[in-house]
């Protein structure tokens, strides 16, 4: 008997999925996701979206870290006039191809209102997918592992609370990427 099929989730206006494989994969995979909000109730924002990722089909489990509150931040560097983002790392332990989870990423970007008007600008909600197990991706839709995670300390601090070994797939242990930051490397 052949299994029922499961729709894909729409893409947002503008974007596609990308070529790639978008069939289940064999065996989970943890994908590391970042959260920001920084309009509206964002520790309301970051546990709704959360709840979602959780309800996300073949998504095993979801560990979350505590949320930051950290200075906005623009291509010229912070902005201490913009309203504070509030910063949570999920690490998702999930079966959804690389491409697919990030098109429901951007759907419950979508559901809480998020308009992509201003690179780096105030949003209701952000969720980057910064790691995809060790995959590694050019394509222009689908970078992994996210191409500056290394540099964001609102990234990287979370995710080490969540797993103190975690290590960025090109860059390293994300402790040491961590202290570089902190030591202005």
């Amino acid at each position: 008997m052949t299994p029922p099929s499961r729709p894909i989730p729409p893409v947002p206006r503008g974007r596609r999925l990308p070529a790639l494989d978008p069939r289940p994969e064999d065996e989970p995979v943890e994908a590391v996701v970042a959260l920001g909000s920084n309009l509206g109730d964002t520790s309301a924002t970051i546990d709704d979206a959360v709840r979602a990722i959780r309800r996300l089909p073949l998504v095993d489990e979801v560990r979350v870290s505590r949320t930051f509150t950290t200075v906005a931040l623009r291509p010229d560097g912070p902005d201490p006039d913009a309203p504070e983002f509030a910063n949570a790392v999920a690490i998702v332990t999930t079966r959804l191809a690389p491409q697919v989870l990030l098109g429901m990423l951007h759907a419950i970007e979508e559901e809480h209102g998020r308009i992509r008007a201003e690179r780096w600008g105030d949003r209701t909600l952000d969720l980057d997918l910064i790691a995809y197990g060790d995959m590694r991706s050019d394509d222009p839709h689908l970078l992994l592992p996210h191409p500056r995670a290394f540099e964001r300390a609102f990234v990287l601090e979370p995710w080490l609370e969540v797993d103190p070994d975690a290590v960025l797939p090109g860059r390293g242990p994300v402790a040491d990427l961590l202290a570089g930051l902190e030591d202005g490397a």
